[in-house]
């Protein structure tokens, strides 16, 4: 039942189009009230759906990364998974998303570049029959020729995530490791495997600047709107951790 239930209406923009909606039904009832509802979350959707925004937003986020990090001391790398395309079974079977796909290119960098033992992360989530981790597995050392030393796929949040992956790493007493995911989620995952007592470094991943160059950094967008979804997420879930862990 629990894989049933989401909480991702609770977060932009699906909340901003669930308030719009409520506020065009109380405007039938209580006309100023509701037509107020409607125009603050129509402008903050749009300003969400802003490049500029967006770009202020995950800058914003990604500033919680260390400048520098000496990775020499490293023991392990460790790449987190980041979506699955949920297929329909053996004609069309699970693959990974877009973003787990780009995490896996910069771990094989760091293995290329540090040659130490690799660790995936990543379990099922609904509606998607594999895990992260055994796609990830399998991409790794099918397409990019990097084994894979140890295999999360019980994990379901970033916080799971460092948490048994600290439990595979403790009979080899690996302490160090390298995390590897996108820069706007890197200080939440550095938080987490540093609440498991682990030492995170991150790697160099591209990091977003404030876009203000053309008109259209002001003109929303569907990628922007994405964008500002992703730092918004990050933002409610370092208070969450912080709270709950």
């Amino acid at each position: 039942m629990s894989e049933l239930i989401s909480y991702g209406f609770l977060t932009p923009p699906a909340v901003l189009i669930l308030l719009s909606l409520v506020g065009a039904l109380l405007a039938l009832r209580w006309r100023a009230f509701g037509l107020a509802l409607v125009m603050l979350s129509s402008t903050a959707l749009y300003l969400l759906a802003m490049p500029v925004v967006a770009s202020y937003l995950l800058q914003r986020v990604e500033a919680g990364i260390p400048d520098s990090a000496d990775l020499s001391r490293a023991q392990a790398i460790v790449v987190l998974g980041a979506g699955v395309h949920p297929g329909d079974g053996a004609v069309a079977p699970d693959t990974l998303g877009a973003l787990s796909l780009e995490r896996l290119v910069y771990a094989a960098e760091a293995y290329r570049a540090l040659h130490l033992p690799v660790a995936v992360s990543g379990g099922r989530v609904f509606p998607a029959q594999t895990a992260e981790a055994v796609l990830m597995q399998a991409v790794l050392q099918r397409d990019f020729d990097v084994p894979v030393a140890w295999n999360d796929d019980q994990s379901r949040t970033t916080y799971e995530n460092a948490l048994y992956t600290a439990r595979l790493l403790a009979p080899e007493r690996i302490t160090t490791i390298v995390v590897v995911t996108h820069a706007w989620h890197m200080p939440r995952a550095l938080w987490a495997f540093e609440r498991v007592g682990l030492q995170p470094l991150p790697w160099p991943m591209p990091r977003d600047v404030v876009r203000l160059r053309r008109i259209d950094d002001v003109l929303p967008s569907v990628a922007a709107l994405d964008d500002s979804s992703h730092a918004l997420h990050e933002m409610i879930g370092a208070l969450y951790y912080r709270l709950r862990y």
